[in-house]
């Protein structure tokens, strides 16, 4: 019987308390789901504990795998650089799998439009609702490509419209994607925040879309994204399995 490898969520970190607090609950809510792994969170800045203290203990204790799993929703420069750097640095008696990046998911599709009927949207308001879809931004072109395909996809489950927005970085921002959905004459705008904890980018989102009818809440602890989180955990320690012909 070989022991499961310990989950390390691993968060940006933020300056406002609220970003930590979200991800400690989503992380409770992962160890809920399953009590038989063992999950710890490491913050890339401005929180503690960070990613490489996490390792250290990891190691001193006597671990031997960890999967590390990048809190975000696209493969951007932190799951590209940052993080593949960080684990590097590890202390060499761990082994370390890096999962893949939450999106996209039909999981997040899910947990955003929870959030919407949240908000006050019933399943019913969908053909007349345009929704758009706030990211924070990237300035790389491949995670913008992917809220593009997002919001493409998103459409085809009955919404009157989905337009991509972003909070940084790129065009077109928040307020002018609401804009151009009113200009659709969809009966309605909401907006649908892509991020996972509140921020300051978050904040942002929030201000853009003062004009429109609904504002959805940050992903943030919705239970689909902590069944995701483990979805990225079991996939990303499989071929250790198969190796051990488990």
């Amino acid at each position: 019987m070989h022991s499961k490898p310990v989950l390390l969520v691993i968060a940006h970190g933020s300056r406002d308390p609220r970003h930590a607090a979200t991800v400690h609950s989503l992380v409770r809510r992962v160890r809920s789901l399953r009590p038989d792994v063992r999950v710890e969170t490491g913050f890339l800045d401005f929180n503690v504990p960070s990613v490489r203290g996490v390792l250290e203990s990891l190691a001193a204790e006597g671990v031997r795998d960890v999967v590390a799993l990048p809190l975000l929703l696209t493969r951007a420069f932190h799951a590209k650089a940052d993080i593949p750097a960080v684990l590097a640095a590890a202390p060499p008696r761990l082994r370390i799998r890096q999962a893949e990046v939450l999106g996209p998911s039909p999981l997040l599709l899910r947990a955003l439009e929870r959030r919407l009927y949240e908000a006050g949207l019933t399943p019913a308001d969908k053909a007349s609702t345009g929704v758009v879809l706030a990211s924070a931004g990237s300035t790389d072109p491949e995670a913008i490509a992917v809220i593009a395909d997002i919001a493409r996809e998103w459409r085809h489950t009955g919404w009157c419209a989905v337009r991509p927005a972003f909070a940084s970085a790129s065009l077109p921002r928040t307020e002018d994607a609401v804009r151009e959905l009113r200009d659709l004459g969809c009966e309605r705008v909401a907006v649908a925040p892509y991020v996972l904890a509140p921020g300051f980018l978050p904040d942002r989102i929030a201000r853009g879309a003062a004009e429109a009818d609904v504002l959805a809440e940050v992903l943030g602890p919705a239970p689909e994204v902590a069944r995701l989180l483990l979805e990225r955990y079991d996939a990303a320690r499989r071929p250790a399995l198969a190796a051990l012909g488990a």
